[in-house]
């Protein structure tokens, strides 16, 4: 069986341009002006493996927001510092087959988040991110993953700025329902702390860095917590694509509108993609087609 650290850049460089090709079809985001900017060609992948080998290519220098790809991290952060158990007090674990904005599913779930992938179960989570304020919960939340990843991401002000500025009326009905429901304690500081940690920024290596944490024993985080991330990565983590792509990839894999996207080979290293180009659910089409076509040559899915 041939694994990732086996992987050579001819191999990877034929797969980008078929990825790129895919790409084609997607389109980047304009309800955000700033994310709007970036070019839909633009497509980078960064590949780290546990024996310290690293694969980079394409746009690597171009650093973009990881949006909804912090949310699996949000989940790792508050599982270390609060435990399962206080965590899946607030947000369920259960896959959702409704869009990751969709105020209709949390109504009908009587304002439980379904799980911490989506924007209900992130917003909640944000509001329990350690901090007396969103700029000191941020700060710290970005610290932490910096110190512990030994990656460099930093808070894009300038995208954040926009992001506030088409602040989504779907978030803010979210969280005016979660806060009627219970689940926030403060609504303004829980959007505005979600908002700040999409804005959360870095380059390709900076994202796979992150993937590190979550691929195999660093004696950083718990074995246990890592299995939790990953499970509801891999059934929570492309929205409602989550099972197909269980079955084609069979991978944890997290998306985000940034056109960022992580995979975790457990066991054996991770695979970050920045690729603008979304498809109608909000998955970057060039990364996942990358990560599909490198999943299958190398018979990485998790179930054998």
């Amino acid at each position: 069986m041939k694994r990732l650290d086996r992987l050579t850049t001819t191999e990877v460089s034929a797969w980008v341009q078929q990825a790129k090709n895919k790409a084609e079809h997607g389109k980047v985001i304009d309800r955000i002006p700033q994310l709007a900017k970036a070019y839909p060609s633009w497509f980078a992948v960064h590949i780290c493996c546990k024996s310290g080998k690293t694969i980079s290519f394409g746009d690597t220098a171009c650093v973009f927001p990881l949006m909804s790809v912090i949310k699996t991290f949000s989940l790792l952060y508050l599982l270390e510092h609060l435990g399962a158990e206080t965590v899946f007090g607030w947000v369920g674990v259960e896959p959702s087959d409704a869009p990751f904005n969709s105020l209709e599913q949390l109504v009908s779930d009587r304002g439980r988040p379904r799980n911490p992938m989506i924007n209900s179960g992130a917003i909640t989570l944000s509001d329990k991110l350690p901090g007396k304020d969103a700029n000191q919960r941020t700060f710290l939340f970005c610290q932490w993953l910096n110190q512990l990843a030994g990656c460099q991401l930093s808070l894009d002000e300038i995208m954040l700025a926009s992001v506030r500025l088409t602040r989504s009326k779907v978030n803010e009905a979210i969280a005016n329902y979660l806060g009627e429901a219970g689940y926030l304690e403060n609504i303004e500081i829980a959007l505005d702390t979600y908002e700040q940690i999409c804005s959360m920024s870095g380059r390709v290596e900076d994202l796979a860095l992150l993937g590190k944490l979550l691929a195999f024993d660093n004696g950083c985080i718990s074995p246990q917590n890592r299995r939790i991330v990953n499970a509801v990565m891999l059934t929570c983590g492309l929205y409602e694509a989550s099972a197909e792509f269980a079955v084609r990839i069979g991978l944890p894999m997290k998306s985000g509108i940034g056109g960022g996207l992580v995979a975790i080979v457990p066991g054996e290293g991770a695979i970050a993609c920045y690729s603008p180009a979304l498809d109608n659910i909000g998955n970057p089409v060039g990364a996942i087609a990358f990560v599909e076509v490198l999943a299958q040559e190398l018979q990485l899915s998790v179930f054998g």
